[in-house]
């Protein structure tokens, strides 16, 4: 479903406009892809919309930093803003239209609903970031039914974000079908990232570590080792061990509810977060009953 662009993209902000460009492609039987992102595109994000314009005749990309995911003291003034090399990316992937909504859309004066998805936010994720996950709910529900794609497409590296956008879709009967791709890493086995902009070149050597212990709890469980806690001290462990990185969590818990387990069972996410310098990152790998014995 490819096809070359000769002209710039075509971009919006306001919402009536995005829905009468989507509605027009909707009365031609177009089937619509979402991919919403904050910008800073980089490989992972490409292959989201790839992955979209494969399985979709019309793909819109949301480029929105959004205020309401980041905690007081995180990143929010200092995320990369690099817009003009975003829209080049999204044309060259394949996307149709890139929807470019300011704060002031998307949280109008007065502005006083929030959407919660309560036990999944509350766990790992959101047991420092309180209110990361009802930021994350709330922008995603106003971005889904803004454009109401029939699919939107999330990268598997955020895994607790996708599985509690699942939730909340469900829970909320929001007519979208969540796609979930797979993590992209560089060559060295880091999962791609917005903020890996911020490491120094030490920092990056160590936040190798991250998927090291990713493939340390794979390896582990393909061996047969079935006591997890053991694993999770061993995963633990290399991460503190690690020069410049602090250790917020290493575990492994179920695929669908992410409480933690103790014993394999047939779909498990080893899951793992900790700060490298001033930068938090995040990992995971899903093992599915091949994979444990």
């Amino acid at each position: 479903m490819s096809k070359p662009f000769t002209s710039p993209i075509k971009t919006v902000e306001a919402i009536p406009e995005l829905r009468t460009l989507i509605q027009a492609q909707r009365k031609q039987d177009a089937s619509i892809g979402f991919v919403p992102t904050m910008g800073a595109l980089h490989v992972g994000h490409v292959s989201l919309i790839e992955a979209a314009r494969q399985d979709c005749d019309f793909v819109a990309v949301s480029i929105f930093v959004n205020p309401t995911q980041f905690g007081p003291n995180e990143d929010f003034d200092n995320y990369p803003r690099l817009l003009a090399e975003d829209l080049e990316q999204c044309q060259t992937a394949g996307a149709d239209l890139v929807w470019i909504p300011t704060t002031e859309v998307m949280y109008p004066p007065h502005f006083s609903t929030y959407v919660e998805v309560k036990t999944l936010s509350q766990i790992l994720e959101g047991a420092t970031r309180t209110d990361h996950f009802q930021g994350v709910t709330t922008i995603v529900t106003k971005l889904l039914l803004s454009c109401l794609p029939d699919k939107a497409f999330f990268g598997a590296k955020d895994y607790q974000q996708q599985a509690i956008i699942r939730q909340m879709c469900l829970d909320l009967n929001i007519p979208v079908e969540i796609k979930t791709c797979p993590t992209i890493r560089d060559t060295n086995g880091l999962a791609l990232s917005s903020r890996n902009a911020y490491l120094s070149e030490a920092e990056h050597e160590s936040a190798l570590s991250l998927s090291r212990t990713l493939n340390l709890a794979k390896e582990k469980i393909e061996a047969g080792e079935t006591n997890l806690n053991h694993i999770k001290t061993e995963m633990q462990q290399l991460l503190e061990e690690t020069p410049l990185v602090k250790l917020d969590y290493a575990t492994i818990v179920d695929a669908q509810t992410l409480e933690e387990l103790t014993t394999p069972q047939p779909e498990m996410v080893v899951l793992v977060a900790a700060f490298v310098g001033a930068t938090r990152l995040i990992d995971n790998c899903l093992l599915n009953s091949a994979s444990a014995h």
